[in-house]
């Protein structure tokens, strides 16, 4: 694979991640997602 072909699929890659983090911050899944890691890590230390 050609340089040029490598970068233009890593940056349709990235553009493609970052609209897809966009639309998970819409939709308010990053805060299911932080809560269930503060979950899991109290779990782990044993408090929870």
């Amino acid at each position: 694979m050609s340089c040029e072909k490598k970068a233009a699929a890593q940056i349709v890659l990235l553009m493609a991640g970052a609209a897809m983090l966009c639309f998970g911050v819409w939709r308010g899944e990053a805060v299911t997602v932080l809560s269930k890691a503060i979950k899991l890590c109290l779990e782990c230390v044993g408090i929870g």
